[in-house]
């Protein structure tokens, strides 16, 4: 399983996306132009030594992650505008979760070339989370699916 960041422009989201994706194994995409410097101080802040810890792999534009990803899995777009709740979804162990920009999500050619799209139900007249919030709540569904948590077998 691998989180991808769709033109991630917070850079402190970003960092803490990254300590996620250390302490949990899982490999990250981060799918530039990206709204911050690589080497921010408010990237570094946040993914702390974690951030030396995640395997990354940059990209430089949508089009080159679509043809030179590392994953063949499906693509999961975490999408306020999706009809399925992440607790419905049944993940695979190959998925890519892919999260917006946290000021615009993802345009519509990206939307419509995910392979699934899921939500996470929020109270009425709640808008979103954190996409840092998102991509752990997500992430956690989807290793407790498959019972793949770091040191556990997967059953995905």
């Amino acid at each position: 399983m691998r989180l991808a960041l769709y033109q991630p422009d917070i850079p402190h989201n970003t960092g803490a996306i990254l300590r996620l994706a250390a302490c949990l194994g899982l490999g990250v995409d981060i799918i530039e132009p990206c709204g911050f410097l690589w080497e921010d101080k408010r990237l570094r802040r946040a993914g702390m030594d974690y951030r030396e810890l995640a395997v990354v792999t940059r990209y430089s534009s949508w089009e080159r992650y679509l043809g030179e990803r590392s994953s063949t899995g499906r693509l999961v777009l975490l999408s306020t505008r999706a009809a399925t709740a992440h607790t419905t979804f049944r993940f695979e162990s190959d998925d890519t979760l892919l999260l917006g920009r946290e000021s615009a999500g993802v345009p519509p050619d990206v939307y419509d070339a995910t392979d699934a799209r899921i939500t996470i139900p929020m109270a009425p007249g709640a808008r979103s989370l954190n996409v840092a919030m998102a991509a752990a709540i997500v992430t956690a569904e989807a290793l407790s699916q498959g019972e793949a948590w770091p040191g556990q077998p997967a059953k995905l």
